[in-house]
């Protein structure tokens, strides 16, 4: 795709998500029906506003433990002094009053398929029609050795989820002395945002190279390779130096690579081949699963994630239950946010048809993704998808989607970055507003 085209496509997308919604009839059918859904996020947002736009007689309540969602998308520019975590704060507020959705903060406990019924901690017993779970991720703290979710959330941090731990890991990054070397342990495969851990790299070297200039960074990756490589390390040796003897930013790779071990008190991390890296200020980023609700609603199989019917996105494992976001089995979509809100329009027509005596029609999904290098410094990426013929699959448009090129002038990559920042804002408008 050509770099202008691209960046219409990327500019338009998301407006192009009303596109998606024109074949819906004047007349609903729905009014009697009460979707329930379980997570906040982008997907479960997305999904609660774009099923309302679709049916507004449709009872919808979205169920979500906190009452301010933070983005994790933009969150590495926080790591990189950029912005702060309060510009990617967002409420339900303009869900409920745009769209009439009902907002619950409390925690969901588990399901009654049978009954339909969602309990949560707060004693209540809801019942639905349908069930739209949103559950996001959960970590494998398991798989590394000393390693918990309660370091993670004191000390070694992973801030693979927006919040305290973003802005913890900042002050981390700027206790640390000049000279000294952040070490972070990329996740193997599947995982939240795939080129993240890269932009995390170059936000931080960003924030390095300002302040403290003979600071090292260096990545445990158990990928042979990763999402944009040409474009990142292309930035990286403008930038950063990268493949020189004075290069900020080093990257061994491999499954020797893994991160198997932790040792909280000396600051290293144990990889698969038994070396030990010293860190002044470690981040480690574990293997991921779905998000905890999903174990307890039985929705997981045993690769962790939830399996879906890509016509619909409903559970494979309990009727009337669908799974959207980064917890669904929807490969070769990426967990990303911009695919969950993709997904999420999918989901909500084929819900809406569903609770109308209508077949859910063929879904498109798009994915795309904006990673900030440096100082006036961005690339993308964008992609296309449809469900097979037979609705039994997704699959990859040939020739639909690109990257940035590689040697763009630097008009260009200040360009790409005025981009990201107006995408965001426009993401999250269609998200929460």
């Amino acid at each position: 795709m050509k770099t202008n085209s691209r960046r219409h496509f990327l500019k338009s997308v998301v407006a192009g998500s009303m596109v998606m919604l024109s074949g819906i009839p004047a007349k609903s059918w729905g009014a009697d029906a009460h979707v329930v859904v379980v997570g906040g996020g982008t997907a479960g947002a997305t999904f609660a506003k774009y099923l309302k736009k679709a049916d507004p007689s449709i009872r919808v309540t979205i169920i979500e433990k906190n009452a301010t969602y933070h983005t994790c998308y933009m969150s590495n520019e926080v790591l990189g002094g950029g912005r702060e975590l309060s510009s990617l704060a967002f409420t339900y507020d303009d869900l409920r009053r745009k769209y009439g959705i009902e907002v619950l903060i409390d925690e969901v406990t588990g399901l009654n398929s049978q009954a339909k019924i969602i309990t949560t901690t707060g004693g209540a017993n809801i019942s639905y029609d349908r069930c739209v779970v949103a559950p996001g991720i959960g970590f494998r703290y398991d798989l590394i050795e000393g390693y918990d979710e309660n370091i993670a959330a004191t000390s070694v941090h992973h801030a693979w989820k927006a919040g305290t731990q973003t802005t913890s890991l900042r002050n981390q990054l700027e206790a640390m002395d000049d000279g000294g070397t952040f070490v972070m342990a990329a996740p193997p495969n599947p995982y939240r945002c795939p080129p993240a851990p890269y932009e995390r790299a170059s936000q931080v070297a960003h924030y390095f190279k300002k302040h403290k200039p003979a600071s090292k960074i260096l990545i445990l990756d158990p990928k042979s390779a990763f999402a944009k490589q040409p474009l990142f390390e292309e930035g990286w040796m403008e930038l950063y130096g990268y493949g020189t003897n004075d290069s900020m930013i080093e990257r061994v790779s491999g499954a020797d690579n893994l991160t198997t071990g932790l040792d909280v008190a000396n600051k290293t991390a144990t990889t698969a081949d038994g070396m030990i890296h010293q860190a002044d200020v470690l981040n480690i980023i574990p293997a991921q699963k779905a998000g905890t609700i999903a174990f307890a609603m039985n929705l997981t199989d045993d690769s962790g994630w939830c399996p879906i019917n890509p016509a619909n996105f409903e559970s494979t494992l309990i009727s009337d239950v669908h799974v959207i976001g980064d917890a669904s089995n929807a490969d070769p979509l990426p967990k990303s946010g911009f695919a969950a809100n993709s997904e999420a329009k999918a989901c909500a027509l084929a819900v809406s048809a569903m609770l109308n005596g209508r077949q859910p029609e063929r879904a498109s999904f798009t994915n795309g993704c904006y990673s900030v290098v440096g100082d006036d410094y961005a690339i993308s990426i964008v992609a296309v998808y449809e469900t097979a013929d037979d609705g039994k699959s997704i699959q990859k448009i040939t020739n639909a989607g690109g990257m940035s090129p590689i040697a763009a002038s630097d008009d260009e990559r200040k360009v790409d970055v005025q981009y990201a920042y107006s995408w965001y804002n426009n993401f999250t408008k269609d998200v929460f507003d």
